[in-house]
């Protein structure tokens, strides 16, 4: 009766330990997945602050396109207003925010295809530095949510196995949202010279 309550009693010791453990991790990965989630908001954030001085560089040399600025600018309005909150990163909110970033992506788009209306613009220094600096911006985006999609994997696969699953039900830890692409890219664009 002793040798049975005290391998009882170790085996109850060792699940506990193991919960602890296996507890711990899951905070710690879904730590990293929100940090992560920081990052991804620091590299949209960093292409809405140059997105002003492009608007005010191009519109310098291009006065009557004020409708595009006008775009450009609730655009980047409406992005820096959509925010998802780390805790609850669910598909749709994530969705959401994506959209008013790819508004915010076309509506650039649009702003850059008016240097080919303008000769004088595209020797600018200020313009293709500016472009510089958000074609580098666009790919920090894409890094960030690339390591994002990885830590929400890692975390999302962590706390789908076995005996984590358990504790992370009685512990409330739900799966991570990821990006996805939109549906519109994947088309190719069409490039006509």
């Amino acid at each position: 009766m002793k040798k049975l309550s005290s391998t009882l009693l170790l085996i109850i010791g060792v699940m506990a330990l193991t919960s602890c453990q296996g507890y711990n991790r899951m905070v710690e990965k879904q730590e990293a997945v929100t940090a992560q989630w920081g990052n991804v908001q620091n590299a949209y954030q960093r292409r809405a602050d140059l997105i002003p001085n492009l608007v005010n560089t191009v519109k310098g040399y291009a006065t009557h396109e004020q409708e595009t600025f006008t775009q450009v600018t609730e655009a980047r309005a409406k992005a820096t207003q959509t925010t998802v909150n780390p805790e609850n990163l669910t598909a749709e909110s994530l969705q959401e925010y994506q959209q008013t970033q790819n508004q915010l992506s076309q509506a650039l788009g649009r702003l850059l295809l008016i240097q080919e209306n303008y000769p004088e613009l595209k020797a600018n220094q200020n313009f293709l530095a500016l472009q510089d600096e958000l074609a580098g911006t666009e790919n920090r985006i894409s890094v960030e949510r690339n390591k994002f999609n990885q830590m929400a994997q890692d975390y999302n696969a962590y706390i789908r196995k076995f005996p984590q699953m358990i504790y992370a039900k009685w512990f409330k830890f739900e799966s991570k949202a990821y990006f996805e692409a939109t549906p519109e890219s994947q088309t190719a664009p069409e490039v006509v010279f």
